[in-house]
């Protein structure tokens, strides 16, 4: 459990940066993000593996599935590692002059890290000539600094919207570092210190690094400067300054799009810092093909397909109830679950499957996958570490929710994360801050 945060100035020294390794020219060519002239002839694809995400921005929604709708954090469909392994496989022989396999979400990679790190290895034993990359928001990435340059990813973006944590507070609505929940100047500074440690990181083990910076009209304009001339003291090699994309029903909506002045002036007050990036095509989490380019009928068909075949496999979802109408029941509490299937009038129970009891440890839970063998999902209102990494591990999402079953049901089948609910939860602050510590046989 991380203490409350303090100054982001001084959690990482820019001497870190000195004596880091300095990538070629050469790293980067045929990254199609990185190389400007590799754009239109080299292409990427990324991977949606990672439904969860552990910060909530104030100008981001993901529950869309849109495939006309190109933005980060939305994807039509989301996959267990080894069938994103499998899809990959069919990528690389029918995209030509792939070059470059990417995680973007939908949520955040090292908010799941386990699918996230265990999906890129299996990508460097099938395809080693394929340069690995990964966008995040930096929050749980120094706990992983270690094996992202062991398995071989050459380019990591990272999301520094303000070094200002006043700033950061009109941004983030909330940050999760594991259980506990941060908000206001709080999280954002808990933020920042990660963000700059991630940077620091990375650098030291000799990995490119893009800094992505949505520009927020109100808030993150004036101060594109300060970011980009505090990234840039850490090493970082380049620099991405996004305006913002309006989302409908989003706090920051209202903002709109800063104008095109605004942005070339941001541009070149970070240009004065660190180099610019400018062809950014806002790639979505389950992007293919070359940098702005639609998705195609034969990627779409290859997506489409993976997603038929898990469908196949796993055609149930799972939730934890105490009456089995909500999501209501911490994991570690249920002794049954209810299994949902999706029909064209919507989703129903159709059985209800009595779980291991407890005690066991790390078993518990593999019993538990087992008797959740044909569920790609399981609905819970918490779950600890432990459960989660066994289910998951076993090709099982886990989503944490409250409401509806039925609702939270139809989400998980449309491929989106269900909401959360977090005000609903903070009425009892003490499961968020005091958590359980665990003894392997319930909460985990």
């Amino acid at each position: 459990m991380t203490a409350e945060p303090t100054s982001p100035v001084t959690a990482v020294p820019v001497a870190a940066a000195t004596s880091v390794p300095v990538p070629s020219p050469e790293a980067s060519r045929g990254h199609p993000c990185f190389d400007a002239s590799a754009r239109a002839r080299t292409a990427r694809v990324h991977l949606p593996v990672a439904p969860r995400c552990n910060i909530q921005c104030n100008y981001c929604d993901r529950r869309s599935d849109c495939v006309a709708e190109s933005r980060p954090g939305v994807s039509s469909t989301v996959l267990a590692p080894e069938e994103a392994a499998d899809y990959l496989d069919e990528v690389v022989a029918a995209v030509p002059d792939l070059t470059v396999v990417g995680i973007a979400g939908p949520g955040d990679p090292f908010a799941n890290a386990e699918q996230t790190l265990r999906t890129l290895r299996l990508c460097t034993d099938r395809h080693p000539e394929l340069m690995l990359c990964l966008a995040t928001n930096g929050l749980a990435l120094p706990d992983h600094l270690d094996e992202v340059a062991a398995l071989g990813v050459s380019h990591v973006t990272i999301t520094i919207n303000t070094v200002d944590p006043e700033v950061g507070a009109g941004i983030y609505r909330w940050v999760r570092d594991g259980r506990r929940v941060h908000r206001g100047v709080a999280g954002a500074t808990l933020l920042l210190e990660r963000q700059l440690e991630a940077v620091a990181g990375l650098k030291a083990r000799g990995v490119v690094v893009k800094i992505n910076t949505i520009l927020v009209p109100g808030l993150t304009l004036d101060g594109v400067g300060d970011v980009a001339r505090t990234v840039a003291e850490l090493g970082a090699d380049t620099m991405n300054c996004l305006p913002l994309y309006p989302v409908e029903g989003t706090p920051l909506a209202e903002r709109g799009a800063p104008d095109a002045f605004e942005v070339v002036s941001a541009r070149a007050r970070a240009g004065a810092h660190i180099p610019q990036m400018a062809h950014c095509a806002r790639c979505r989490a389950d992007a293919v093909g070359l940098l702005g380019e639609e998705h195609t009928a034969e990627s779409l068909g290859l997506l489409d397909a993976a997603a038929r075949r898990r469908a196949a496999t796993r055609p149930y979802v799972a939730a934890t109830s105490m009456e089995g109408l909500l999501v209501n029941l911490h994991l570690g509490a249920a002794d049954r679950v209810h299994v949902l299937e999706r029909t064209p009038a919507g989703c129903r129970v159709v059985d209800i499957r009595t779980l291991p009891n407890p005690g066991g440890g790390a078993e518990r839970w593999r019993a538990v996958a087992e008797v959740l063998s044909d569920c790609r999902a399981l609905m819970v209102s918490q779950a600890g570490q432990m459960p989660r990494s066994v289910l998951e591990h076993e090709g099982i999402e886990v989503h944490e929710t409250e409401g509806l079953i039925t609702e939270a049901a139809q989400s998980v089948f449309a491929g989106r994360r269900p909401t959360v609910r977090l005000p609903v939860r903070e009425r009892s602050r003490g499961a968020l801050d005091n958590p359980c510590g665990g003894t392997g046989t319930g909460c985990g």
